[in-house]
């Protein structure tokens, strides 16, 4: 466990790339459907509840929100995609948001792309590994909810998700990962070590996320 994570402070909300951050130093965004548990990740890996909006009405997070680790790094929550009941006009905004964000951004340095382990590998989350697969960038995966399913169960839907993605050739780990149970958390703080200082983080590296939920 790496406490610097625990020191994330929530900086701005923002609507559009003119309103953000300065681009510079390091940020690490976190992608993912709406309601696959993105707010509910950022919260128990920084040990700060209240820190990324929770919503029960999935599709809430409508805009960039970035979250400082230290002056250097970030954590930046994308707008949830996906959900059905959302306006087609919000989710052309959305989309663009999020297109010129991950287009133009030039602190982006990695993904950290959220999965409800029921219900992994969605159309839009084939998009997001396509677009890692084309811009280079390192991807890693939570399969989120782990402790909705039995050990067995989360642990064959890792292994099948790796098995779907393993001739994609970008830099990918993947980890099951448990907001509820607090499992999964030094596991996504070591992801997130390497990500920021870019070292390699080998699969091998992060076998014990095979097994994170008992």
């Amino acid at each position: 466990m790496n406490p610097v994570y625990h020191q994330a402070k929530f900086i701005n909300s923002s609507p559009d790339l003119r309103d953000t951050p300065a681009d510079q130093g390091r940020e690490v965004a976190f992608a993912g459907r709406s309601n696959a548990g993105k707010s509910s990740a950022i919260n128990t890996l920084t040990r700060q509840n209240g820190l990324a909006r929770i919503s029960k009405t999935p599709g809430r997070t409508q805009m960039l929100n970035f979250f400082e680790i230290n002056p250097e790094h970030r954590f930046v929550d994308l707008p949830g995609y996906g959900y059905a009941k959302v306006p087609v006009a919000v989710k052309k905004k959305w989309h663009e948001l999020m297109e010129k964000y991950l287009t133009k951004r030039k602190s982006l340095c990695a993904i950290i792309l959220v999965m409800d382990v029921r219900h992994p590998l969605t159309e839009f989350d084939w998009q997001m590994v396509e677009w890692c697969q084309h811009t280079g960038l390192p991807l890693h995966i939570l399969l989120t909810k782990a402790d909705k399913l039995t050990y067995g169960a989360a642990k064959n839907t890792l292994l099948q998700v790796q098995k779907e993605l393993k001739d994609t050739h970008i830099r990918m780990t993947i980890q099951l990962f448990s907001s509820l149970k607090k499992m999964g958390i030094d596991e996504v703080h070591a992801a997130l070590d390497a990500l920021f200082s870019s070292e390699e983080l080998a699969e091998g590296d992060l076998d014990e996320m095979i097994g994170v939920i008992e």
